[in-house]
């Protein structure tokens, strides 16, 4: 396993990565802003297990696949780019709930779909693969104690925890903002329109990234 001297600059370098403004964290802060903090708070967990799947796919070295079959990490990227603008464009279709209308079923309702919308839209990424299988590699000693599958799954998931503390501040930053507005029905509606225009705009971006 690391030692102490390899382990300081990993976890310093690793906390650089987490706190730099990136998709996930723009995703969890529409999820607050069009649905509440507690479906945002969801949304953070929901990328954060789906980072484990990627972790152990870099484990197993299936993430290897999409270096030696391209067109499969095309339609992976293709396929959460789809997701994320259908999930955009339901935001726009969907009313805001009034809060005469905000029940707690609808409100469970609503923070349970963020949490499996969030779930699917990590494991569609094929770029946290990517991200786990060029990181993870230079921290990882093949002469050691420890099995590299095992160092793989140890320092990933000390990668996916950090970068969801990110995700958590971004959701707690998101609505001490929105705490700030003025919570009319014309707001909501308006703020679930932004949370949509959010989703969709990320869902092109990743459709139009060449890697």
């Amino acid at each position: 396993m690391l030692s102490f001297e390899m382990f300081i600059p990993f976890f310093i370098t690793t906390i650089i990565f987490a706190y730099i403004p990136g998709p996930a964290m723009l995703y969890t802060a529409a999820q607050t802003i069009s649905r509440g903090q507690s479906s945002g708070l969801m949304a953070a967990l929901g990328i954060h297990l789906g980072g484990y799947g990627h972790v152990i796919a870099a484990a197993a070295g299936l993430t290897l696949l999409f270096h030696a079959v391209p067109v499969l990490y095309i339609m992976v990227k293709i396929m959460g780019a789809v997701y994320l603008v259908w999930l955009g464009i339901q935001m726009f279709r969907t009313r805001a709930p009034t809060e005469f209308a905000t029940s707690d079923f609808r409100k469970a309702k609503s923070v349970k779909r963020a949490f499996f919308e969030s779930v699917a839209v990590e494991i569609l990424n094929p770029k946290t693969a990517i991200f786990y299988l060029a990181y993870l590699p230079q921290f990882i000693d093949v002469s050691g104690s420890f099995p590299v599958w095992l160092q793989f799954i140890a320092l990933g998931s000390i990668v996916n925890l950090t970068f969801s503390s990110a995700d958590i501040v971004c959701v707690l930053l998101a609505e001490f903002i929105l705490s700030r507005l003025k919570k009319s029905n014309r707001m909501q509606k308006v703020m679930q329109k932004i949370g949509g225009a959010i989703f969709i705009s990320l869902g092109v971006n990743v459709a139009l990234q060449r890697n």
